[in-house]
């Protein structure tokens, strides 16, 4: 009788869970493929970083979209071209914005001037291949199809013509948005940031057009990781803007194709991110990982001025690679939530009696170096005080960061050069045309090591080979 009990509880208990399940949140609610739809709008199409306006509380309506594949030459980064493969002329391609329940008429265009096939494969699609069955189109022609807006969420959209990871990797994909109905909360400013990993046959860096690079795609080494299609996208110039007090909302994509990335706002916590574009929404939030061919809307309220740094947090990728992007928040200090620096001492943990103040040197023998034993022992002082941020080759890292190589700020005055190793450098200055405002601490070094590394930087990448005496640093600290 016991074990017939415990079979019928076990029945109950399951009955239990089937019903409760039924109305859990998790499942579809309404059969949005009933939404009827009225009049017929044309969509607004906007390329990175600007999106279309809110959709608001507008009913579903027939909504056009024409989108036109171009296949173009750009920039990388400085003196590096690539060709891209973009969807409306940008990388990523024009943001599109829809609401549940839109039937969307599609026609896509593929530029006569073009040299392939492209096609289209929207993952808010419900249908075979996410239209791209649908939408294969040579150069010169065009094709259209036609799909219903069922799930609300942030959904990308790329090309899926093989070799898929191709076409992808050459910057052929975007973001559509779907809204729900009544649309979303409404925020002070909305921007459209994507990233995606490139391969080329040459090495971050080198100069001239770089062809892709099959090989080093299929074994994910990318090249660049960069946020909007090229590395200098969202810096600088091209930051974003904001103010204190507003609401942020980002709309953020991942197109690949290999690449997982760990988005993070350096100076922000995301009030809100709807994880993987969808319904569920975390708070509170540090890093959130974005797969590739996924996305994320995350929201913020910017309470103090300043530039907040956008990075893809495998860090390397962000200071090595070009996944890096600025938003530049104007507006009133707020010493409430940000202070700033309140002061700066000097750490002492052996104690006072132990260590000295700095500006008091230890006594040091200069030694009569040839120029060339100068150069080798600054090599090895480089490697260890100066290549994390001014790389092996010189060249800085691009917007953060300036080259030593072939530098004219170097070039120019050896006595400037001198300065900011022994007493650090702060504040924008221009180097090879390219302004830069970051923070150089001062060095530790005696007056033989500033010679040393300063002869070593003079004497290779390009640079004009001056030669400084130790006499030179010392008479530098003394004025």
């Amino acid at each position: 009788m016991k074990e017939h009990m415990k079979i019928w509880s076990l029945f109950a208990l399951l009955a239990l869970g089937l019903w409760s399940c039924k109305g859990s949140p998790g499942n579809k609610g309404p059969d949005t493929s009933k939404i009827e739809v009225k009049g017929e709008t044309v969509a607004e199409l906007t390329s990175p970083p600007f999106v279309p306006k809110p959709v608001g509380k507008r009913e579903a309506t027939k909504l056009k979209v024409s989108l036109e594949i171009l296949e173009l030459e750009g920039e990388m980064v400085d003196g590096v071209k690539y060709t891209y493969w973009t969807f409306g002329g940008s990388v990523p391609g024009q943001f599109i914005r829809t609401r549940v329940g839109d039937e969307v008429e599609f026609l896509l265009k593929n530029h006569p001037d073009n040299k392939l096939p492209h096609n289209i494969d929207l993952h808010a699609v419900t249908g075979p291949g996410g239209g791209a069955e649908s939408s294969l189109v040579a150069p010169g022609h065009e094709v259209s199809f036609s799909f219903k807006c069922l799930n609300p969420g942030l959904y990308v959209y790329h090309c899926a013509t093989a070799p898929v990871g191709m076409h992808i990797a050459n910057g052929m994909y975007g973001l559509i948005l779907v809204e729900p109905e009544g649309g979303l909360e409404p925020v002070d400013k909305e921007y459209y940031v994507m990233q995606g990993d490139f391969y080329t046959e040459g090495a971050y860096g080198d100069k001239g057009l770089q062809a892709f690079d099959m090989n080093k795609a299929i074994k994910e080494e990318a090249d660049y990781v960069v946020f909007n299609g090229n590395v200098n996208a969202l810096v600088n110039d091209n930051a974003l803007q904001a103010k204190v007090g507003q609401k942020i909302r980002l709309f953020v994509g991942n197109g690949g194709p290999n690449l997982v990335s760990s988005f993070h706002v350096i100076g922000e916590i995301f009030d809100k991110v709807h994880v993987e574009g969808g319904d569920l929404i975390n708070n509170n939030i540090q890093t959130t990982l974005i797969p590739a061919g996924g996305a994320a809307i995350v929201e913020f309220k910017v309470d103090v001025p300043g530039t907040l740094v956008m990075v893809d947090h495998s860090i390397f990728r962000a200071f090595n690679k070009g996944a890096l992007g600025m938003i530049k928040v104007s507006g009133p200090e707020n010493h409430k939530i940000y202070s700033g620096k309140i002061m700066e001492g000097i750490y002492l943990p052996e104690g006072g009696t132990i260590q000295k103040m700095p500006g008091k040197k230890k006594e040091e023998v200069i030694v009569a170096k040839t120029p060339e034993q100068s150069i080798a022992d600054g090599k090895a002082i480089f490697s260890r005080t100066c290549l994390a941020c001014h790389q092996s080759d010189g060249k800085g890292i691009k917007a953060v960061f300036p080259p030593l190589a072939n530098s004219d700020y170097l070039n120019k005055s050896k006595d400037k050069a001198i300065e900011a190793v022994i007493h650090g450098l702060k504040g924008e200055i221009m180097v090879n045309g390219e302004k830069y405002n970051s923070v150089m601490p001062s060095q530790s070094l005696s007056d033989q090591e500033v010679a040393d590394v300063l002869n070593y930087v003079y004497n290779s990448w390009g640079n004009n080979k001056t030669i400084i005496a130790p006499a030179d640093v010392k008479k530098k600290r003394g004025s």
